[in-house]
């Protein structure tokens, strides 16, 4: 991880290794913080505006939209946070601008501080953190190689699932290390009922023809990546269906990818090392495998708008000027 110089710090920018709190904080015991997880990318260079006076530059991705949840998510807690929305979004600005970065990785913090060690927030303050570094692939270049984990997905009814809690990653950390620990890139987790959820910080995707299939709301987090994905595909001519998704529905379809914020679209090469199928409709062969032409249509598509190369989408970006 490369630091850089300065943390946006409860409404003031702090160098990096300033950027401290108290060991006793309420959210270091509990879990009690909600969090984002944002990339800004390079776009045009060399220009404040092109051809038709629109900005150009570092664009951060669903700024908004992402600063929204993660007011909602604080709500959740029962925390108030105390700035607005576009003072939130003007800050991940400040932060990103001041430390020169072009593309990078943006991680906005919201967390109950020390006040009182008790279950209960009471009197403890509520703190937000934005941090920004240049960051590369999540998962790794090649196509990710994935297992079903025997850690479940958290229950709808214990937990806000379609909030960004800190705590609620002791889940995904858990289902991630037993991926790993059996020699996998990521896990695949199931919910409550057995059917397929979401990668420990991944939405999942199966293509069987012309439809592109994913798990419906209520036991994942409803990811900004998978919306966008979801619009994109609809727009690129694909039939897209939330439902109920089994292993059996995985492990039969063409193509499967993760979506996200950090894995970005990520395509899958395998789940419990059965491959999936490869363009021609083979998967004979044991030592390949190459990403499928819907994944990989999606994932170029994806990218070409997170760089501001399709006017259509720019709506999605908040462009970064004045370095």
């Amino acid at each position: 991880m490369q630091a850089t110089k300065y943390i946006w710090f409860n409404g003031k920018l702090v160098p990096w290794a300033s950027a401290k709190i108290h060991v006793l904080s309420h959210s270091l015991h509990y879990g009690t913080g909600a969090f984002e997880g944002i990339r800004m990318y390079e776009t045009e260079k060399g220009s404040s505006t092109d051809a038709d006076h629109q900005p150009v530059g570092p664009a951060i991705f669903h700024l908004k939209r992402h600063m929204e949840r993660l007011i909602f998510s604080a709500k959740s807690l029962g925390m108030k946070l105390p700035y607005t929305l576009d003072e939130l979004m003007q800050a991940v600005v400040e932060t990103v601008r001041k430390n020169k970065l072009k593309s990078c990785y943006i991680r906005p913090i919201a967390f109950f501080g020390f006040g009182e060690v008790r279950v209960l927030p009471t009197n403890c303050p509520v703190e937000v953190v934005i941090a920004a570094w240049p960051w590369g692939a999540y998962l790794g270049d090649e196509p990710a190689r994935i297992t079903v984990v025997k850690t479940l997905r958290i229950h709808p009814q214990t937990l806000r699932v379609n909030a960004k809690v800190s705590g609620h990653y002791v889940n995904s950390m858990l289902a991630g290390r037993e991926a790993t620990d059996r020699g996998f890139t990521e896990a695949l987790q199931l919910d409550y009922e057995g059917n397929i959820a979401e990668g420990p910080g991944e939405n999942f995707f199966i293509v069987k023809g012309k439809t592109i299939s994913t798990p419906k709301l209520g036991s994942i987090l409803p990811g900004i990546t998978r919306e966008s994905v979801m619009t994109l595909a609809r727009d690129l001519g694909y039939k897209v269906v939330e439902r109920t998704l089994t292993i059996k529905d995985a492990l039969s379809a063409d193509e499967c990818f993760f979506t996200g914020t950090a894995a970005e679209v990520t395509a899958i090469a395998s789940i419990d090392n059965k491959k999936m199928k490869k363009a021609n409709g083979s998967s004979t062969d044991a030592d390949a495998y190459s990403i499928g032409p819907v994944t990989k249509q999606i994932r170029e598509e994806f990218l070409k708008i997170t760089r501001g190369e399709n006017p259509r989408y720019k709506k999605w970006l908040t462009f970064v000027n004045g370095y």
